[in-house]
C-alpha cells in the first residue's frame, strides 16, 4: 500500500506579499513624500522586503519615487510633500512599537496617534508661526489628548503655551529627533 500523498498549497506572490503591499500603500498615500528610509523603519527587520516591494509597486506604476528617494501615488503631484509632515513621520517612528493607530492630520496637527490608549497629536509650529498656532488651538479647545510640538528652533518653546502639551521636538535632516520639556517655576 501506498503512503498517503499530502496537498501542498502554493501560495501566489499576491498572497504573499499583498498585506504588506497594501500597507505601504496606504502609508504612500496618508503621507505623500515619505521617504524609502521612513518606510522601512516602519517595518524593521524587513528592509530588503520592503526595498522589494517598493520596486514592484514602481514597476507596476502604482508608485512613484523621486530622485531624493521620497515616494508619491502613481497620479499624485510630486511636488506637494511637506516638510512638516516628513519631519512629524521621524517623531511617530521614534514611537512606532508602542503605536496602535496612526493616521494623518490636519492644518495644526500633522499626525495622530494612539499609544497605550491615549491620544497624541503631532502639532508642527514654524518659526515665525508660533502666535498663530497658540491663538487658533487655544481657540479651537482641547484635543483631550496630548500633544507633542514639532519646532524648528528650541527658542520657540518659551512663547509656546497652549492646552495638551507633553514636550516639544526638533529633527535634523538626517531624521534624528532631540525631545525638550519647558521648565515650570518651580522646577528652576
Amino acid at each position: 500500500m501506498l503512503g498517503r500523498k499530502e496537498v501542498i498549497q502554493i501560495k501566489t506572490r499576491a498572497e504573499i506579499y499583498g498585506q504588506e503591499a497594501t500597507e505601504l500603500l496606504r502609508l504612500i498615500s496618508m503621507y505623500p513624500g515619505i521617504s524609502g528610509r521612513q518606510l522601512c523603519r516602519f517595518y524593521p527587520e524587513r528592509e530588503g522586503k520592503i526595498k522589494t516591494l517598493l520596486a514592484h509597486l514602481e514597476k507596476q506604476g502604482r508608485i512613484v519615487p523621486t530622485r531624493s528617494g521620497e515616494y508619491f501615488l502613481h497620479g499624485r503631484e510630486l511636488t506637494n510633500s511637506d516638510n512638516g509632515m516628513l519631519r512629524a513621520i521621524w517623531v511617530l517612528l521614534d514611537f512606532i512599537d508602542r503605536v496602535e493607530f496612526h493616521s494623518s492630520g490636519d492644518f495644526l496637527a500633522k499626525i495622530l496617534f494612539f499609544s497605550n490608549g491615549e491620544l497624541y497629536e503631532i502639532v508642527c509650529v514654524k518659526s515665525g508661526q508660533e502666535a498663530l498656532v497658540t491663538h487658533a488651538i487655544t481657540r479651537n479647545g482641547g484635543c483631550g489628548g496630548r500633544r507633542i510640538v514639532l519646532i524648528d528652533d528650541p527658542e520657540q518653546i518659551e512663547v509656546l503655551d497652549f492646552p495638551g502639551i507633553s514636550g516639544f521636538c526638533t529633527v535634523d535632516e538626517s531624521g534624528r529627533v532631540s525631545y525638550y520639556k519647558k521648565m515650570t517655576e518651580r522646577e528652576m
